[in-house]
């Protein structure tokens, strides 16, 4: 019987006999380590040859405990219409999507009004500016 769906496709049925185009071996071949139950090929197992992942050259250094934060930028939170920002209202409004390690803000542009901001990091030109304009900075020592 077809299925409804056009975009379903049909699970093959294998070892339904002789008169079947994948009867009694099922498609496995005779022997080998494939032909048998519980062998699964593996991602990295090209019989042989040496793995796609090792003829790639490697390059640098990658730091397994590096903290990336999210960027705002300090002009970014004089548009917001906001007395108090926490990191939960930035992703609210839409303008970071997670917070990853946590939030950082940075110097960039100008604050006309005195906002108190909550984040994880500030850099200190951005602490200067925010101070500047009547406002406060907050630092939170975790990330949630």
């Amino acid at each position: 019987m077809k299925s409804k769906c056009p975009y379903k496709k049909k699970k093959r049925r294998v070892g339904r006999g002789p008169g079947c185009t994948n009867g009694k071996t099922c498609g496995r071949g005779t022997k080998g380590q494939y032909s048998r139950s519980g062998s699964k090929r593996h991602l990295m197992q090209e019989g042989g040859q040496n793995t796609f992942i090792r003829r790639l050259p490697k390059r640098g250094f990658v730091n397994a405990t590096k903290k990336i934060f999210e960027i705002i930028n300090v002009s970014l939170l004089g548009e917001l219409d906001k007395a108090e920002i926490v990191p939960k209202d930035l992703i609210e409004l839409g303008v970071i999507k997670r917070i990853k390690d946590g939030v950082k803000v940075l110097a960039k542009g100008e604050l006309d009004k005195a906002v108190t901001v909550h984040a994880h990091a500030f850099s200190a030109a951005a602490v200067e500016k925010i101070e500047k304009a009547g406002g406060k900075a907050v630092i939170i020592k975790e990330a949630s």
